[in-house]
């Protein structure tokens, strides 16, 4: 087996064409010897040296894990930073619910109106709303 560093760099010029999820055609013999183990085949092309390269994704382990309670309760105000020239932003806090704090420049949303959007990702992790009731 070549070291990583090699591997890798041939990584880098393969292009993954075919991602095939067990059982369909092309997996069946390897559903047949990996079992429920078998999560993806993918079929990769190296175009320097013109090869077709089948890979498999596996586990190899599976341990129990809880995972850990989520940061912020639906109904928690999460203060959001959007820069002044992002309008359409704005426009989405407002919609959410959102009431601007002018003193520290923030909006703050309750979390369970903008979980999965992309206000989500403007949350500011340090602020804390001092008009805010506890």
């Amino acid at each position: 087996m070549p070291p990583c560093g090699v591997f890798c760099l041939r990584e880098q010029t393969m292009k993954a064409r075919h991602k095939l999820k067990p059982g369909e055609k092309g997996t069946r013999k390897l559903t047949a010897q990996y079992g429920d183990a078998l999560i993806c085949v993918r079929y990769r092309y190296d175009e320097v040296q013109r090869k077709c390269i089948k890979t498999v994704e596996q586990i190899v382990d599976e341990i129990d894990w809880t995972p850990p309670p989520p940061r912020f309760a639906a109904d928690m105000l999460v203060p959001v930073r959007i820069a002044h020239d992002q309008i359409p932003l704005r426009d989405k806090a407002k919609a959410a619910g959102g009431r601007w704090n002018p003193t520290q420049k923030l909006w703050f949303i309750p979390y369970g109106n903008i979980k999965g959007t992309v206000l989500e990702k403007h949350i500011i992790l340090d602020a804390k709303d001092k008009r805010q009731k506890p």
